[in-house]
């Protein structure tokens, strides 16, 4: 499948999208009063702190629309950066293994093993993508540059993105979103390993936002699998920097406005940060433009962009959700956390389909919650 293909298809689904947003300065979380535990998020094999959270979009193999995925970064020793087990769990509560790998036998490089990070995505063509940023005694001395795994809609690894190409590296995949365009997609990843370890604590301006341009056949079990077609870095120059109690703190969540504006959560500098025409540029914008900073903004970690267009954050030091406008206003703070442990226990989110509620992982007590 030739470049000029892919960026003709892109362009007509970024008309597409541009033709139908809608933009609103009133909150879309703000209609959403109550918390509920969905399930815990431990599988049989103990693992636990939650990070990933991804929907569904189609059934297809094991994969189920509407269920949820949740990786898991910590071993049953609480160890980071040693999770080996993507869990789903049904709307109801219901829970089983989606995967659980092994860094013995994989089908290509991911150096340092496994450890799954926030970065999650589900294509509609079936395919699980999720990122790895290992460590061998969950220690960030010991953290290594990981991979993307990719997953079939069985749950079975086929293929890695690891390494260098085109002078991108995937170095510390942290967060991850996703634009799926059928037979192609769109992944934008941040990395906040690029001479993190070696900073020993102290920022490191060198985060960077990588965009991976794939191919996404439909997975029929017939050996067609996604394979990469170029990389871009589109934001770089991000703080980040290794931490005792999160491992690393860099550049998290991201999320694909419908405008082509791909919204970062940069912790270190605690605000939200805007790639403008991220679908499309062809060079780093640096660290964006600030959209919003502070406030209540406190370390945000999770994003994802509300049916409104806003922007909701989680924070890292609080157990507050924030949700902001793209231009800037907080329009609305909502303590979240159902653990009680406040500061450090939220990650991943994903706007329930339909827009009727938002998913959060609190790893807290280890479970997948929904405001609604």
């Amino acid at each position: 499948m030739s470049a000029n293909s892919f960026w003709g298809r892109i362009s007509l689904v970024a008309l597409a999208l541009l033709a139908t947003t809608t933009l609103s300065a009133s909150s879309f979380s703000g209609q959403f009063s109550t918390t509920t535990k969905v399930a815990s998020t431990v599988p049989s094999n103990g693992d636990v702190n939650p990070y990933g959270v991804a929907v569904v979009p189609r059934s297809t193999g094991a994969l189920v629309s509407g269920h949820i995925l949740v990786s898991n970064f910590n071993n049953s020793n609480n160890q980071q950066g040693t999770g080996t087990t993507i869990v789903d769990i049904s709307p109801n509560g219901t829970l089983k293994v989606f995967a659980q790998i092994s860094a013995s036998g994989l089908p290509g490089s991911c150096p340092g093993g496994i450890g799954l990070t926030t970065a999650l995505v589900v294509l509609r063509s079936g395919w699980v993508i999720v990122g790895s940023l290992p460590t061998s005694d969950g220690s960030s001395a010991t953290a290594q540059a990981g991979c993307l795994l990719v997953l079939n809609n069985q749950g079975k690894v086929v293929e890695t993105f690891s390494g260098s190409r085109e002078g991108a590296d995937i170095n510390g995949p942290w967060d991850m979103t996703a634009l799926d365009v059928g037979d192609f997609a769109e992944l934008f990843v941040t990395n906040v390993l690029n001479g993190t370890v070696a900073g020993n604590g102290t920022v490191v301006n060198e985060g960077t936002v990588v965009r991976i341009v794939i191919t996404s056949p439909d997975d029929k079990d017939d050996g067609n699998k996604p394979s990469e077609l170029f990389r871009t870095v589109i934001g770089s120059g991000f703080g980040q920097k290794t931490d005792p109690d999160a491992l690393v703190i860099g550049p998290t969540g991201v999320g694909l406005a419908n405008s082509g504006t791909l919204y970062v959560a940069d912790t270190v500098a605690n605000r939200i940060a805007a790639i403008p025409n991220a679908v499309f540029r062809l060079s780093s914008a640096g660290t964006g433009n600030t959209v919003s900073q502070n406030g209540a903004l406190n370390g945000p970690l999770g994003l994802a962009i509300a049916p409104n267009g806003n922007i909701l954050t989680v924070n890292a030091s609080d157990g507050n959700l924030v949700e902001t406008t793209p231009a800037g206003s907080q329009v609305n703070t909502k303590m979240i956390d159902t653990s009680g442990a406040g500061a450090g226990t939220l990650f991943g989110l994903a706007v329930k389909p339909g827009g009727k509620g938002i998913y959060f992982v609190d790893d807290g007590d280890n479970t997948l919650d929904l405001l609604h």
